[in-house]
């Protein structure tokens, strides 16, 4: 719930311009805006999840939950409902893991296959594909080292799922802390040096993915430069 009312709060503004919401009632206050901005979130996220929910019990347990009535059942059969679904909810995730993490695998197969043929790509013996854009200096770090990158990583198509870029500063961590592509690729580095990098997906985060920006069995790519290290 902290987390709608947050929601709620960043978005009130938006809200109050869009007037009234499909389905009727206007949004004559902030109050009216951040319930309706409650509900929209919630109905979103159960949305993405394929929660199979009808919002006229949503809003009757609501209202009746608002009005201080007494529930229409009683609290252990709610339990019992509620973990039932849930285990339900976790079945259908694990399905849709499986066939999505089957046909992730057989496209990062494919692209790697392809890509390995590419002008100044290189693979090493574990199977992570590397391209150096800039070369830099020195001496490499190891895996115990402390580095200090700038980095953007993108799915294959495309979609980008994290950037030191977009937040304004660099990532400082333990090399052997991160995924075991990571720690392999970054070491093949030198300061000042930039390179891609396409990490195969047991390489990765592998079958179970980092939801919910990397599916499962996800090949990635990575754009790196090694600023520093320790």
């Amino acid at each position: 719930m902290r987390f709608l009312a947050l929601a709620a709060m960043s978005a009130l503004t938006l809200a109050c311009q869009q007037g009234a919401p499909a389905g009727g009632g206007t949004l004559a206050s902030a109050d009216d805006s951040v319930s309706y901005i409650i509900g929209y979130k919630m109905g979103e996220n159960m949305k993405q999840q394929s929660a199979p929910l009808k919002a006229e019990f949503i809003y009757r347990g609501l209202r009746e939950a608002l009005a201080g009535s007494p529930a229409s059942m009683p609290d252990s059969v709610m339990q019992q409902a509620m973990m039932a679904f849930q285990f339900r909810m976790m079945g259908v995730q694990r399905e849709k893991d499986s066939v999505a993490g089957i046909e992730n695998k057989k496209a990062g197969e494919d692209f790697l296959a392809a890509n390995k043929g590419k002008d100044g790509v290189k693979t090493t013996a574990s199977g992570i594909q590397y391209k150096v854009i800039t070369e830099g200096s020195g001496p490499h770090p190891k895996a115990t080292s402390k580095v200090t990158v700038h980095y953007k990583g993108t799915l294959l198509n495309g979609e980008q799922f994290d950037s030191s870029y977009d937040r304004g500063q660099p990532a400082t961590f333990a090399l052997n802390g991160v995924i075991p592509g990571w720690t392999e690729g970054v070491q093949l580095m030198t300061k000042g040096a930039k390179y891609e990098f396409w990490i195969p997906s047991d390489l990765a985060y592998g079958p179970q993915g980092s939801p919910p920006t990397i599916p499962p069995n996800s090949t990635l790519h990575f754009e790196v430069e090694l600023l520093d290290f320790q």
